[in-house]
């Protein structure tokens, strides 16, 4: 009995520990960024927006598009850097279309990920078209395995349309191939359509391996469209999001990057104040 008591104690005194821990420190890395948050100065010079996300401290890149440079180009200037390019953004016709091109463009890059961010679509994103997009992110999926890269798609908000008992963002899931195809969460573009996406992130801990960290400015109303004006892109912590929650339930899944992605015109002041709030956590 007194073993017991004392294992007991013991027990109880771990867990008081761990979940008295701040937030930042039980998510697993520091945030990198998103190259759209500085889209129009990556547009006018590569190597300077570079030395600016290097002098904020932040070594992980996700580029959205190559800016009209090569890979070998990039490759050359983040090296120089210190920077990372861990993940690398691609449209849907890119990987249907010249496959080989893209992952010859991530190999390059040195990336261990490669994301789409849209499927087309007009109207409502139904069924058929998730079943289209499934087998088409199955195929290409293989094909980055095979090369030591693992795909992943990125949420826009139209995917949580109600399907069945769930969603189709549900049947996305279930359509594609863990082996081949993981998920990069876009915290704002889950919130918005009406999901939580700690809970999402509990319901898929293996499922999601990046995630965009952006805010919604108070007062914002939901929307399924994957619309946000710039405004309304705000400093983490004073927005919407419930942060110290959704960053515990990060700890629990497979997500190994965190991105900011301010899509404020305002980022260059607003990113320091991110940066500063998740390390104040």
């Amino acid at each position: 009995m007194v073993r017991f008591v004392l294992l007991l104690s013991l027990l109880l005194t771990y867990a008081f520990t761990v979940s008295a821990q701040p937030v930042g420190k039980l998510v697993r890395r520091h945030p990198g960024i998103v190259s759209y948050t500085f889209r129009d100065e990556f547009a006018k010079d590569v190597p300077a927006t570079l030395d600016h996300i290097r002098q904020l401290g932040i070594t992980d890149l996700e580029l959205s598009n190559l800016f009209g440079k090569t890979a070998a180009e990039f490759r050359t200037w983040l090296n120089e850097r210190g920077i990372q390019c861990s993940s690398y953004g691609v449209s849907y016709d890119d990987i249907q279309k010249k496959p080989a091109e893209v992952l010859q463009n991530a190999k390059t890059l040195g990336v261990q990920f490669v994301r789409v961010a849209w499927i087309p679509h007009e109207g409502a994103f139904d069924t058929t078209m998730v079943r289209k997009a499934a087998a088409v992110f199955n195929t290409f999926g293989q094909l980055a395995r095979q090369q030591g890269i693992t795909f992943c798609y990125h949420n826009h908000g139209y995917e949580f349309a109600p399907y069945g008992q769930g969603t189709i963002y549900d049947e996305l899931m279930r359509l594609t191939n863990p082996d081949y195809v993981s998920f990069e969460m876009d915290i704002a573009w889950t919130f918005l359509p009406g999901q939580n996406p700690a809970t999402l992130l509990a319901k898929y801990p293996k499922r999601f391996r990046l995630m965009h960290l952006k805010d919604i400015r108070k007062g914002v109303p939901g929307n399924d469209q994957g619309k946000l004006a710039n405004e309304n892109s705000v400093i983490l912590g004073t927005g919407q999001l419930d942060w110290p929650t959704i960053l515990k339930a990060v700890n629990q899944s497979s997500i190994t990057h965190l991105y900011i992605e301010d899509e404020s015109q305002a980022a260059t002041e607003q990113v320091p104040q991110s940066i500063a709030y998740l390390k104040g956590l």
